[in-house]
């Protein structure tokens, strides 16, 4: 198999949660185009619609699967419709999660567990359901889409810093475990990446905005296409040996 060969994710099938927008249509799309088979899931039926025409386009294969990653009869569906459709599952990119910008004084015990239940336990099942066809299978990649937040501290985002860093060691305590059956896992952590939820949560306030960009020495957002490059490679045979990392795509705000 030649180096561009081992880069390549032809016959490889891949499911995104959270694939209707943002870091997750980008990570959809970048996988069809290096030949992937993929699984679009996301509550909104709708968006997907949209992302599916444009892996149409590109010439892949893909299905739509409606899913509540709080719900794990959705999550089974999910892998089920997967395996039914593709035969198998290689890979697995956990992306759905919300976030809550709020002084930690003001968070409502549903306001923690809503983002706890989607960005961590949700995480949790999808690696269960998943994973136990990979186990089956042989083997295959799994990669979480954390946070820089998941490594580093911010104000007003206890909720959502508490669950990307439970997703980092969620990540190096399945790899160990797994390792020997097959299943690689990894941690991508992106740092302020341009979405529709970070213009929201971020560009919209301009001390917010000030105080991320401090941060980063390259002084500019992250363009989700950057996230979703660094993800097919780690889910690619070129990232065989690598498993338990986290893999920092921010400009260089870890470094400080």
């Amino acid at each position: 198999m030649s180096t561009l060969d081992r880069f390549s994710l032809k016959d490889k099938t891949v499911i995104i949660t959270g694939a209707s927008q943002g870091i997750g249509e980008s990570i959809a799309l970048g996988m069809a185009e290096a030949g992937a088979n993929v699984v679009l899931a996301a509550r909104n039926v709708d968006k997907l619609e949209i992302v599916g025409a444009k892996i149409a386009a590109i010439g892949a294969k893909f299905i739509k699967v409606k899913t509540d990653v709080q719900k794990r009869e959705d999550i089974e569906a999910m892998v089920q419709a997967c395996v039914a459709e593709f035969g198998k599952v290689d890979c697995l990119v956990n992306n759905a999660g919300i976030n809550l910008v709020k002084p930690a004084l003001s968070i409502t015990e549903a306001e923690w567990d809503a983002v706890l239940d989607t960005n961590l336990k949700g995480y949790f099942m999808c690696c269960q359901a998943a994973g136990r066809v990979m186990i089956e299978n042989g083997g295959g990649s799994i990669i979480n889409n954390a946070s820089i937040f998941g490594l580093r501290g911010f104000p007003n985002l206890a909720a959502y810093i508490c669950s990307k860093g439970g997703v980092v060691q969620l990540t190096r305590g399945l790899a160990v475990e797994w390792a020997r059956k097959g299943i690689r896992v990894n941690c991508v952590a992106p740092g302020y990446t341009v979405t529709e939820m970070a213009k929201r949560d971020i560009e919209s306030n301009p001390v917010i905005l000030e105080q991320n960009l401090r941060k980063i020495p390259m002084k500019r957002g992250c363009d989700p296409r950057e996230i979703s490059d660094v993800m097919v490679f780690v889910a690619s045979d070129a990232a065989s040996y690598i498993t338990g990392q986290i893999i920092a795509v921010d400009g260089g705000w870890s470094a400080f």
